[in-house]
């Protein structure tokens, strides 16, 4: 070993390069999200997108001379879980700093734990704006858009529509209410002159969305805003194209356009819907995201969902922020991560040093057939920059008082 180094040694200070590093430990990175149920169809992409970019780097020769490696746990969507697990991979396991989660009463959980020990946390997929609003902190980063963006990127463009006289149809748990609120809040502020004139809630994973759907259209409401989540999503639109409800009400779901709500359903999807995504591996149609995707099928044998993205960019920051700080250290970590830019396959992202929240934009379309697919994309495009719909940082700072 003593003279595999010497010859290593020799050829680099001939070639001028940088000494490798035999032996180092890995910098540690600890995993916990659900790999159990219907949410795996979300959690797996983050995770397949975040070893892509540890890959990459990796393959470069790892950061600071050293490798990054990964533990992954299962919390099984159970916030108790997720924070048993937490404790064993920051006490036992001894992990440099913690990415997930999917759910956001885990997220929250983790991060109340985080900050006590002092370890960095990245959400990729929680959507609670209270992770990085009344309740974020020095220790936690969000790289995903949670319910405060949604709601402000959809007003945006509802807001700019004829509709006067809205209805709510949900899913009644907290990402339910919180989408639509955002999208109500912010839609009145922009246009004074809407009407909300009903609202109905049903249980999670109500199986016979039909009643709920057809009482909304006893109501004649101008335009219906759905917030539903996770497989929720697919089956309303299976419920909405069986019922013909698109053909009667024009209607609005947040990833009503993402690829895991629209391939299961194939061409039976409902054309028409409205819906935001951070991502489509379609679009935009830039040599940065054609090369992510083309690395993405080819590692996986599938293309990349929205998730897939926010564990990529988690894997970017993550890599640039030691390589800014020079060290290991979590503090110099959590301060080089603080208003770092990375350039992704949909252009450039800050993570904002106000919030520790990650600049995505948001792209507004319509459920449509297209020649080449067999399932519906997103079409008539709109694309929201980050800095038009984030909360500012007044704002954000004002709830955490």
């Amino acid at each position: 070993m003593k003279t595999i180094f010497l010859i290593a040694a020799a050829v680099c200070l001939a070639l001028g390069l940088a000494l490798p590093s035999f032996g180092a430990d890995p910098i540690k990175v600890g995993i916990v999200d659900t790999y159990t149920g219907p949410a795996l169809t979300y959690s797996q992409d983050v995770l397949d997108g975040f070893k892509l970019a540890i890959d990459e780097v990796n393959t470069k020769g790892g950061v600071l001379g050293r490798k990054i490696e990964f533990i992954v746990r299962d919390d099984k969507f159970k916030p108790d879980i997720a924070l048993t697990m937490a404790k064993d991979l920051v006490l036992k396991e001894r992990v440099d700093l913690i990415i997930g989660t999917t759910n956001s009463a885990a997220a929250l959980a983790i991060s109340d734990f985080v900050k006590k020990e002092k370890v960095p946390f990245i959400v990729t997929d929680a959507k609670s704006e209270k992770i990085t609003g009344e309740k974020g902190h020095r220790y936690v980063f969000n790289t995903n858009e949670n319910t405060a963006m949604i709601g402000k990127a959809t007003a945006i463009v509802l807001a700019k529509k004829p509709y006067k006289r809205y209805f709510i149809s949900g899913e009644d748990y907290e990402f339910g209410h919180a989408c639509a609120d955002g999208v109500w809040k912010n839609l009145k502020a922009l246009k004074p002159d809407v009407q909300l004139i009903g609202q109905s809630w049903r249980k999670v994973g109500e199986a016979d969305v039909v009643p709920y759907l057809t009482a909304v259209l006893q109501e004649k409401p101008d335009f219906v805003i759905h917030a539903s989540g996770g497989s929720g999503v697919v089956n309303l639109l299976k419920t909405i194209k069986s019922m013909g409800f698109n053909t009667k009400v024009p209607s609005y779901q947040h990833n009503a356009t993402e690829l895991a709500a629209l391939a299961p359903l194939g061409m039976e999807a409902p054309e028409g819907i409205m819906g935001t995504s951070n991502y489509h591996y379609y679009f935009p149609s830039t040599p940065e995201n054609k090369a992510f995707v083309a690395k993405f099928r080819k590692a996986y044998k599938r293309y990349p969902r929205s998730t897939a993205l926010y564990g990529y960019i988690t894997g970017q920051f993550i890599a640039k922020a030691y390589e800014k700080a020079k060290s290991a250290n979590r503090e110099k970590f959590i301060d080089a991560l603080s208003g770092l830019s990375v350039n992704s396959p949909v252009g450039r992202i800050e993570m904002r040093s106000c919030d520790h929240q990650a600049t995505l934009p948001m792209f507004f379309g319509v459920t449509k057939k297209a020649a080449g697919y067999d399932f519906l994309i997103a079409s008539d495009i709109i694309t929201i920059p980050g800095k038009d719909y984030l909360p500012t940082c007044d704002e954000v700072l004002k709830t955490r008082k």
